[in-house]
């Protein structure tokens, strides 16, 4: 029994994963995801390690995520993956208040975001 099984949204030589919630706002996310975007995997994985904003252990944790949906679901090898997209979208935001002079408010917006990253494995060019 059980609902039949639904079509792969993505090619046969991709693997995703999707972070979401994660606490940054999206700009500067998107700094860190293009940094990876078209690279290697292993480079990719070095320049998240040795990387100094905060958000990027959380990419990297998403990454490795995506290495391992590649080798362990689809089978595909992992010395020949790429970062083929790396994209970030809008979560919720949430709204707080800040006291300032004279008895007026300041609106402090705290942005969450969500992380894509897709692999693909691309044959070596001899």
């Amino acid at each position: 029994m059980g609902k039949p099984a639904r079509e792969r949204s993505l090619p046969e030589n991709e693997a995703k994963a999707v972070a979401r919630m994660l606490r940054i706002s999206p700009q500067k996310l998107n700094l860190v995801a293009s940094a990876i975007r078209g690279k290697k995997v292993s480079a990719a994985l070095a320049d998240l390690t040795f990387s100094r904003k905060r958000i990027a252990q959380d990419v990297k944790k998403t990454l490795e995520s995506a290495i391992a949906n590649a080798e362990n679901n689809h089978d595909l090898d992992i010395d020949e993956l790429v970062v083929a997209e790396a994209f970030v979208g809008k979560a919720l935001v949430l709204k707080r208040w800040r006291a300032r002079a004279r008895g007026r408010v300041g609106r402090v917006m705290k942005p969450f975001s969500n992380l894509t990253i897709v692999v693909r494995q691309v044959e070596e060019e001899a």
